[in-house]
């Protein structure tokens, strides 16, 4: 069962993906980003960019806007990596933060972003990525869909509960399908939230 947070804890990290599409098993990433906040502060953000090596299906072309044009012109300005150096950046910053205990925050971050992550992984490597330090039962998780299922666990109430959904029900500018401004507005996601299950008091576990 999905606990309500009345702390927000003191190191959280953000986390999103933007994907060439919607199949776990299938899709790449084509954008990962971190956004780390210390004391329910800002304090370091990460944004990259991959070129995929299969198609980016026309659905997803239109939510995130990224064809491989525009991730090829990134070049340029960003910081654009191959598939492997992509999943190995990501993977080793997730093993950083599990380190020093780290919440990672997202919306269905752990069914689709980091499962996605791991399949892409194995596909990529041919080996799992808690081979290289990665262990996905052990990451500290807050899943900000979740938590609002725990929050108002009736459906019927607030039948749609993706980012944009609980971005514009508490109130938090939307990422607009952004990694890293998605992951940023699911960390203002959860605060706003714990500020909700504290009856209007924002709380900080600083332990």
């Amino acid at each position: 069962m999905v606990k309500k947070w009345t702390q927000v804890p003191e190191f959280v990290v953000g986390f999103d993906t933007e994907t060439t599409g919607l199949s776990v098993n299938y899709e790449r990433a084509v954008s990962y980003g971190f956004c780390e906040y210390r004391f329910g502060t800002l304090v370091r953000e990460e944004h990259f960019f991959v070129i995929p090596d299969r198609p980016i299906s026309e659905g997803a072309r239109r939510v995130h806007g990224l064809s491989l044009e525009d991730l090829e012109a990134k070049r340029a300005t960003e910081n654009v990596l191959s598939v492997e150096a992509g999943l190995t950046h990501a993977v080793s910053l997730l093993v950083d933060y599990a380190r020093q205990g780290a919440y990672i925050v997202g919306a269905n971050v752990a069914r689709f972003d980091l499962e996605m992550l791991r399949r892409s992984y194995q596909s990529v490597f041919e080996r799992d990525v808690a081979d290289d330090g990665l262990v996905l039962a052990r990451l500290r998780i807050i899943d900000v869909v979740e938590h609002d299922l725990a929050i108002e666990p009736e459906r019927d109430r607030r039948p749609r509960r993706g980012l944009e959904q609980l971005c514009r029900h508490y109130r938090v500018t939307p990422g607009g399908h952004d990694a890293l401004n998605d992951a940023k507005a699911s960390v203002e996601v959860l605060k706003e939230q714990v500020i909700f299950n504290n009856m209007g008091q924002m709380s900080l576990r600083l332990a």
